[in-house]
């Protein structure tokens, strides 16, 4: 196996791929890189067993073949070598031979044979998306999903397409936040399936990378979700589970409604959680009329007291909340003013962005 290229056409499919490799495996060829080179075409594929990601480079090949090479060291040397360098890439025996300029470097390798792949799917289900859409719906909710929670259907996120729409929901038990936009996606019959939390940060970071209006296919099966975009395919198992009943949670009795200033809410959320248990982070929210305070006080017996002055004549409230959960709901909003959604103290808040319910954040009271 043997080729040369520029730099940059080896370091971006590289980058695109190399965060399915786990910096921990359990096995070493999991550490590694498969190369794949023929038809004029250089294949890389990393895993670490539950996503695979693949990325399709065109490329003039000197002599085709495969290896596996060690995915980070090879990233770092890639990324560390002047811009628009030449690289040559030589595969013999059990090593690799890799030069540009006067730097060479010899990397162990091991036998491609060995690398686990993913098996082509069976009779899967075709969606054909834009890239905006799936990522604004990814990015409105990612934050609340849970991480190694025992309830391993909470750590991913929920993802529905129907004949009009497409959905995506998370929630870590103390949170959840949902968020549709509509499409022509057409599917057969409606997807819903739960993609685990890594496969969702790779989906994000490879749709950020991409156009706006570049074509996703995504092939559904019961226990897979492949998708692919431009030359690069990530394909991930679906965790095996029962989402929660998310319409369940989101409140409809709300009576108490606030209509205020992203910014403004949160510059006083974040002054008063400086003083605010650094365990529990709780802040406790007075809504009166004309007036909203937040405060918050420690073990050290510190206190904070932030008032704002809001448009507000409805009866008075006073509710404890996490101030992590509400500045994460106020850091995805993308409209100037959010409007909040309450019914009494040991009620969950609806938060919306002002103009729009297609996001919709519950956030469930804390005691204080």
């Amino acid at each position: 196996m043997k080729f040369s290229a520029q730099r940059e056409t080896l370091l971006t499919p590289l980058q695109h791929v190399v965060g399915a490799v786990e910096r921990r495996q359990t096995s070493p060829i999991l550490g590694n890189v498969l190369m794949t080179a023929d038809d004029g075409y250089l294949t890389l594929t990393a895993t670490d067993s539950e996503i695979e990601m693949q990325a399709r480079v065109e490329m003039h090949i000197d002599q085709p073949g495969s290896t596996t090479v060690p995915a980070r060291k090879l990233l770092e040397i890639c990324k560390h070598l002047p811009d628009s360098a030449r690289v040559d890439f030589i595969a013999t025996g059990d090593k690799v031979i890799f030069k540009s300029g006067r730097s060479k470097f010899t990397l162990a390798t091991l036998p491609a044979e060995e690398f686990p792949t993913v098996d082509a799917l069976n009779e899967p289900q075709q969606v054909i998306l834009t890239a905006d859409v799936l990522l604004q719906c990814i990015k409105n909710t990612a934050f609340s999903m849970a991480q190694q929670d025992v309830r391993f259907y909470l750590n991913g996120m929920l993802l529905e397409i129907g004949a009009d729409r497409l959905s995506c929901v998370a929630t870590d038990g103390h949170r959840l936040a949902y968020s549709q936009c509509a499409t022509n996606a057409e599917p057969e019959t409606p997807v819903r399936a739960i993609i685990p939390r890594k496969s969702v940060g790779e989906l994000q970071r490879l749709l950020g990378s991409v156009e706006s209006t570049d074509t996703v296919t995504l092939l559904v099966t019961s226990q897979h979700l492949q998708i692919q975009v431009g030359g690069v395919r990530l394909t991930t198992k679906l965790i095996d589970g029962r989402f929660p009943d998310y319409n369940r949670v989101i409140p409809i009795d709300g009576n108490k409604e606030l209509l205020i200033d992203c910014q403004t809410l949160k510059q006083s959320l974040t002054r008063a959680s400086v003083l605010s248990n650094e365990k529990y982070r709780g802040v406790r929210i007075a809504l009166q009329t004309g007036t909203l305070t937040i405060s918050s006080n420690n073990p050290d017996q510190e206190e904070a007291i932030d008032e704002l002055e809001v448009d507000y004549t409805g009866d008075s409230a006073e509710i404890g909340f996490n101030v992590t959960y509400l500045l994460d709901v106020l850091n995805s909003l993308e409209t100037v003013n959010a409007r909040i959604l309450i019914k009494d103290g040991n009620s969950s808040a609806l938060i919306t962005p002002e103009t729009t319910s297609d996001s919709k954040y519950v956030v469930m009271p804390m005691r204080l």
